[in-house]
C-alpha cells in the first residue's frame, strides 16, 4: 500500500530532476520562496508592484527581496512591466518561469500515477 508521504517524496525526486535541465539559473531557497509568492497572487489575478513584494515580511526584510527580485530578474525568471506611473513597476513571471511551473506540475501527475 503507498502511503501519501510516498507520493510526495516521488514528486520530490523527479522535482529535483528538473535541476539538470539546462534551463534556467538555479534559485536559492528564498528566491522560490518569492517565486511561489509571485505565482499565487498571479494566479489569483493580483498585480504585485516590486513595493509589494518588497512589503512581504514575513519573506524577509526590503532590502534583501529588492535584492533578490533584482537577482532573479538577471537570471531570467521575473520581469518588470511598466505601469501608469513611471515610478511604479509590476513584478510579472517570465515564460521560462511558468514552463518550469508546467514542469513541476508534470512531476506532480506522474507522481500519483504510480500510486
Amino acid at each position: 500500500m503507498t502511503r501519501p508521504a510516498d507520493i510526495y517524496i516521488r514528486f520530490l525526486r523527479l522535482a529535483e530532476a528538473l535541476s539538470g535541465l539546462p534551463s534556467l539559473p538555479s534559485l536559492d531557497p528564498l528566491e522560490e520562496r518569492i517565486l511561489t509568492f509571485i505565482a499565487l497572487a498571479s494566479r489569483e489575478d493580483r498585480s504585485l508592484s516590486v513595493r509589494d513584494v518588497m512589503r512581504a515580511d514575513d519573506i524577509g526584510s526590503p532590502a534583501t527581496l529588492h535584492a533578490r527580485l533584482k537577482s532573479m530578474r538577471e537570471k531570467g525568471w521575473l520581469t518588470l512591466d511598466d505601469t501608469e506611473d513611471a515610478r511604479r513597476k509590476n513584478v510579472v513571471l517570465t515564460q521560462a518561469a511558468l514552463k518550469h511551473f508546467d514542469r513541476l506540475s508534470a512531476c506532480l501527475v506522474e507522481a500519483t500515477k504510480k500510486a
